[in-house]
């Protein structure tokens, strides 16, 4: 039998690997989606001329929502990694010849899933909340208002939905020479401005531009005459106007659990619903760690040693999980359509955790016949 100070530094050593292995999975998995999910702001680059590192700080707050989302499955793929590694190596089979038991050798295996489902629970319940909320408005901000901002030479730059400015050319002290400006926000009387130069102004964060020497062109859609106004200097407002301007929606995940769980306000029945889900997201997923960890746990520990491998243990382990993934998507919208399922999130959480320890450890534990066991672990 090994010494408790030996059986230590096992459990170090293989803690360390896993570790190690679940960094380097989780960071390039993240830099992969997060190159993918950026290309759709490109767009505020290329064409709005937002600055590179504007696009960053935009784009880096997406990075806590995409840890907490594969923070799962990267345990479950580090976790039947190293132990694999560590059975074709014959270190397992080393351990166990020395009398390490099931739950010893899984023990550093349970430390990384539970590391990760507090680092869920941290992310899940307090940045991820956070960090969206800030992307949102940063987003909301630049599209509605330092937009207004980015105005390129020689292009109709589409400030909003309705209304799109065209510049000539810009000075070095900012001065617009040959500005347009359409202008169909109020739909009883779309105008066309023209002006020799203007000059971009911020007044309490809303953009605006004050145009010098220049004519308003409206049609009147009752004489059809167009109806042409002089002015020395206009202002212009070239923030969004009409319902909603100033104010977005909040999505549940910017959201505090607190909140979610008690909505205050007029909410429609389907958004409480949504948020009572997002709420029992939040505080079941992180136990996902654990069960996804479990599963990689039983393929790899279960069973006894084959010279040449066995396919079939990780091949269903990956199946396993590929379909716990789309059972969860499932009954995250059975919850939203009927709020009676939202149980069926927390089964989906904690039940493979749950059958994969007693398949794992029940023997250990005298919960299931060795028959059985062997008969299971045979596969």
């Amino acid at each position: 039998m090994l010494s408790a100070a030996t059986a230590s530094r096992i459990d170090r050593y293989m803690l360390r690997q896993l570790l190690l292995a679940l960094a380097a999975v989780s960071g390039g998995l993240v830099a992969l989606i997060w190159l993918t999910q950026s290309l759709r702001f490109v767009e505020l680059v290329v064409n709005r001329g937002l600055s590179f590192v504007v696009f960053l700080q935009l784009t880096v707050l997406l990075i806590p929502n995409l840890v907490a989302v594969i923070l799962p499955i990267t345990c479950f793929v580090v976790v039947q990694f190293v132990y694999q590694r560590l059975s074709g190596d014959r270190e397992l089979t080393v351990m166990r010849a020395a009398g390490l038991s099931p739950l010893s050798l899984a023990r550093p295996g349970l430390a990384l899933a539970l590391l990760a489902c507090g680092a869920c629970f941290l992310l899940n319940l307090y940045i991820v909340p956070a960090s969206f909320t800030a992307f949102r408005e940063f987003q909301f901000e630049i599209r509605n208002r330092l937009a207004a901002f980015l105005l390129q030479e020689g292009v109709f730059t589409p400030v909003s939905e309705d209304l799109t400015v065209y510049v000539r050319t810009r000075d070095r002290d900012g001065t617009l020479r040959g500005v347009l400006v359409d202008d169909a926000r109020d739909k009883s009387s779309h105008a066309t401005i023209l002006a020799e130069s203007g000059r971009l102004l911020d007044s309490g964060g809303t953009p605006r531009v004050l145009l010098i020497n220049g004519s308003r062109q409206v049609i009147d859609r009752q004489s059809g005459r167009l109806n042409v106004l002089s002015f020395a200097e206009n202002t212009i407002d070239l923030a969004q106007t009409g319902a909603g301007v100033g104010t977005r929606l909040r999505d549940p995940i910017e959201m505090p659990l607190a909140e979610l769980l008690h909505p205050s306000g007029a909410f429609a029945p389907r958004d409480v619903a949504k948020m009572l889900v997002e709420a029992n997201k939040r505080l079941a997923t992180p136990f996902t760690c654990i069960s996804f960890t479990m599963v990689a746990l039983v393929a790899t520990l279960m069973g006894t040693f084959r010279r040449h491998g066995s396919i079939l243990r990780p091949l269903g382990a990956v199946l396993t999980i590929v379909a716990l993934l789309a059972l969860g998507l499932a009954a995250g919208n059975l919850a939203t359509r009927q709020t009676s399922l939202m149980p069926l999130i927390w089964v989906h959480a904690v039940l493979p955790g749950v059958l994969a320890g007693w398949l794992l450890f029940g023997p250990q534990l005298g919960l299931v016949p060795r028959a059985l066991h062997a008969r299971i672990g045979a596969v």
